[in-house]
């Protein structure tokens, strides 16, 4: 398969969970998307994905709420996680939200990449490199995607991505490459789509 025709067919939209006690068995290979509310996240996994309606997208940060899960062609499992951070919602629920979250990526043996947003025009947040260390204590694979570039220069999209790649010898768990994009210009999103697409191979 060509990564061109891999993209034509939309994913799937298999369920919403709202522990990971309640997801269905699968052996099928993961990836997960995850940021700080209102990264631009839903927009885009859309984006990428070339479906405009796939995952919600709200001017309300901390609108996931659930661990949402698409099927790719069978090839791959899309995880859409709540946001953390920020959420418009009571401590207790943003608490429960959060411990799934863990605890999603905690046991996950199938899971082959997180891809970890940051707004490109905040860069990383002390709450950004918490969850980077506990993905780096899990040893789960992660990759930093800079959002919404479409509101930056270039210079100052170089800037930010020289910054963050000075973090890279810190955290064992980050792979090398940053990606910046816009899921309104779509600015880096073939790059994304090429990741996705050799984790499948």
């Amino acid at each position: 398969m060509k990564l061109k025709d891999f993209y034509k067919t939309k994913p799937i939209f298999i369920g919403s969970f709202p522990s990971i006690m309640e997801i269905p068995y699968s052996n099928q290979n993961e990836i997960a998307f995850i940021g700080r509310s209102n990264v631009g996240k839903s927009s885009l996994i859309n984006a990428i994905f070339n479906a405009p309606n796939l995952a919600k997208t709200s001017s309300t940060p901390g609108r996931t709420q659930t661990l949402n899960f698409f099927n790719m062609q069978d090839k791959i499992m899309v995880v859409d996680l709540p946001g953390y951070g920020f959420a418009k919602a009571p401590k207790d629920l943003v608490k429960k939200w959060n411990e799934n979250v863990n605890t999603y990526l905690k046991g996950r043996s199938q899971l082959r990449r997180v891809f970890l947003l940051i707004d490109s025009r905040q860069g990383i947040k002390d709450i950004d490199i918490t969850m980077m260390n506990m993905l780096d204590d899990t040893a789960v694979n992660y990759q930093i995607i800079l959002t919404k570039t479409d509101k930056l220069t270039q210079t100052e999209i170089e800037k930010i991505k020289t910054s963050t790649e000075k973090i890279y010898t810190q955290h064992p768990a980050m792979h090398p490459i940053i990606i910046a994009t816009s899921s309104t210009n779509g600015a880096g999103l073939d790059e994304i789509r090429g990741e996705i697409f050799d984790l499948i191979k």
